[in-house]
């Protein structure tokens, strides 16, 4: 092919460096603690009255909802990688 086709479906983008696993769990984290602001906002606007829990409770969250997707992304990328499913 001259676009190269077979070559890239046989090779993966990004090789499974520390560096690149922490940079794509950093991010992971980051939508994950996004995401759950963004649900607690819509709540919030349309739900049926106030969250149990402030701004700054929120935050707290949010920040452990970010940390807890962050590991699971770094530990559960390397089985996705064994099984070729990235």
């Amino acid at each position: 092919m001259a676009d190269g086709g077979e070559e890239s479906a046989a090779t993966p983008g990004a090789p499974a460096t520390p560096r690149a696993r922490a940079r794509s769990a950093a991010l992971w984290g980051a939508v994950g603690g996004f995401a759950f602001l963004a649900l607690a906002q819509g709540y919030r606007l349309l739900g049926p009255g106030s969250l149990p829990i402030g701004v700054g409770g929120q935050a707290l969250v949010a920040f452990a909802v970010a940390a807890a997707s962050a590991g699971i992304s770094y530990a559960a990328e390397v089985r996705l990688r064994a099984k070729r499913r990235t």
